[in-house]
């Protein structure tokens, strides 16, 4: 899952110098765009004779966490600058020292979330050898039967099409950045709706992966892929998009037009609706650890409202890159 964000890193790479806002903005519109798939994919789940599929332990025990602990970040970081701007304060935007905490506080929590998530997998891969009283050779049977789908390649092939894949993550950045500059500059696009349209394109390699491990009945990866796409944005997606700003910022182009990252209703939007979103979502997976066609409903609903909100009325208009 983590290197099937680097397409996602390398456009925000390349849109920084043109539109640093328009990066934030799709850093956490990708966010809401992950949701929606994960909502619609949970639909397509093997489903029980409830008519539901039950989650891995992992996801609604760490994921879960990691929903709340976004939805409380999303909204005490949106409510401090509805504050500011409100009181008409002196601090009316993001400096790049606050960039940088920010980005480094959320990395440390998807750190810890990592290493929490390999040991409740470990975790439950143990528990289900001692429950099933399995063998070596058992063991080695279950192995094979679950990667009987899946190719065995040579460490050189793996590391060159890694290659290949981050080859042509630069050359599709670099065509973003200009699509982004066209979108904002010469078409007049907003913001928001123009961070919709690229986050799509940065995430297309995870959607890919998702249908394809659904065709080859490995719905682990495919979950992983889905759910991830919620939290990695959120706690290293957002952390580099904002570290990269800060950086930019501070000794490259501290004049730019954008910067710094003013406290405007777009930015607050995007960051208090997280709340509800992550909120939701956790909810529904508490409750009995599974998701059904109910489920998938209620969260595509609430994700698509948001998104028509922002859209229609959270944008700023007069939003240009410089």
């Amino acid at each position: 899952e983590i290197p099937s964000t680097v397409p996602e890193l390398v456009a925000i790479a390349f849109v920084v110098p043109v539109s640093p806002v328009s990066a934030f903005v799709i850093a956490l519109i990708t966010i809401y765009n992950n949701a929606l798939v994960f909502s619609l994919y949970s639909y397509f789940l093997p489903k029980g004779h409830r008519g539901r599929f039950v989650m891995p332990e992992p996801i609604t025990e760490a994921g879960t966490q990691m929903l709340i602990a976004g939805a409380a970040i999303g909204f005490v970081i949106g409510l401090v600058m509805l504050v500011f701007d409100a009181a008409d304060a002196r601090k009316a935007s993001l400096a790049p020292h606050d960039l940088i905490i920010l980005s480094l506080a959320l990395l440390a929590i998807f750190a810890v979330y990592l290493y929490r998530l390999v040991n409740d997998y470990a975790g439950e891969e143990a528990n289900v050898r001692e429950t099933l009283d399995l063998d070596e050779a058992a063991i080695e049977r279950r192995r094979e039967m679950v990667y009987e789908n899946v190719p065995r390649l040579s460490v050189p092939m793996i590391a060159g099409l890694l290659l290949v894949g981050v080859a042509g993550a630069f050359a599709g950045g670099e065509r973003v950045a200009h699509f982004a500059e066209a979108a904002i500059v010469d078409l007049g696009l907003n913001s928001v709706l123009t961070a919709l349209i690229l986050a799509v394109f940065a995430g297309m390699s995870e959607y890919v992966i998702v249908w394809k491990a659904h065709r080859k009945r490995e719905y682990g990866i495919a979950l992983a892929n889905v759910f991830g796409g919620m939290t990695q944005v959120m706690f290293l997606v957002l952390p580099f998009t904002l570290m990269a700003i800060g950086f930019y910022q501070a000794f490259i182009n501290p004049t730019h037009s954008e910067l710094p990252i003013p406290f405007t209703l777009s930015n607050i939007l995007l960051l208090l609706f997280l709340f509800p979103t992550f909120y939701v979502l956790a909810e529904l997976l508490e409750e009995d650890h599974t998701f059904s066609a109910l489920d998938t409903t209620i969260m595509g609903t609430i994700v698509v409202l948001l998104l028509l909100l922002l859209v229609t009325y959270g944008a700023d208009p007069g939003m240009r890159g410089g």
